[in-house]
């Protein structure tokens, strides 16, 4: 089997990265921002007695370069960080070619970094939410991701290591229930934060949050389909092996 170059996966996963942060830039512009502005123009309608701050930064520049940044950069960070666990995966977590391996990944990624600590820790727009304890929210998601990804790595571990017993299918189940299970007790013991205040319009809310899971759908799916395409041209016909990536192929 010949060895796969990290550096050339690496280098595809980012430029898939920079792909689908394009397309998700398009949606969060063309879906998000709307909600975005129509939540600041309420806090503002809120605030308007209190009396407002200099703007640092303009509002037209937040929705133009400072998204655009955010969404390009978070896309070729996670498209290389996704690149590197696809090379330690192929060939490892069963018979799957390259195509199958980075769409399994993108769905997986999806599902565990956004997901999951979406239901339990959901967006907010601007003028939901006490100032007090955006701190804590932050831990608390970002714990919530964490959490989410390590069970999910131990899920697939523990279920290579029960499919020679059970079967494949049997064992699937199996860490899929167990991973529901720890979820839902995080989800329980974890805990919650209901700040949405009663004036707010409920359709602004559910339209902001499902705005930005389109952006998050978006972008993990074509980083599926782009890296699956690039990856599929790189490794054939070393594909048909599904050789695992070896670090000695850097340099």
């Amino acid at each position: 089997m010949n060895p796969i170059s990290v550096r050339a996966l690496l280098v595809r996963g980012m430029l898939a990265g920079l792909i689908a942060g394009a397309l998700a830039l398009v949606v969060a512009y063309f879906l998000g921002e709307s909600q975005v502005d129509a939540a600041i123009a309420l806090e503002e309608a809120h605030s308007h007695d209190h009396g407002g701050g200099e703007e640092l930064v303009s509002r037209t520049m937040q929705a133009t370069g400072g998204l655009a940044t955010g969404v390009l950069v978070f896309g070729v960070a996670v498209g290389g960080i996704a690149a590197l666990v696809f090379c330690y995966a192929l060939g490892r977590i069963g018979d799957f070619g390259p195509r199958a391996t980075a769409a399994l990944i993108a769905g997986a990624a999806l599902l565990t970094v956004y997901v999951v600590p979406f239901l339990k820790y959901p967006a907010n727009p601007p003028a939901v939410g006490n100032p007090d304890t955006i701190g804590k929210r932050t831990t608390l998601f970002f714990l919530m991701v964490a959490l989410s990804v390590l069970l999910a790595v131990a899920a697939v571990i523990i279920g290579k290591r029960l499919a020679p017993r059970l079967g494949n299918w049997n064992a699937s189940i199996a860490v899929v229930a167990g991973f529901v299970l720890l979820i839902g007790l995080a989800y329980a013991f974890l805990p919650s934060f209901d700040e949405v205040g009663k004036d707010f319009p409920a359709t602004l809310l559910w339209e902001f949050r499902l705005s930005t899971l389109a952006v998050q759908a978006t972008l993990w799916s074509t980083f599926g389909l782009v890296f699956g395409f690039l990856t599929e041209r790189l490794l054939t016909p070393a594909a048909r092996a599904a050789a695992p990536c070896t670090a000695s192929a850097v340099g």
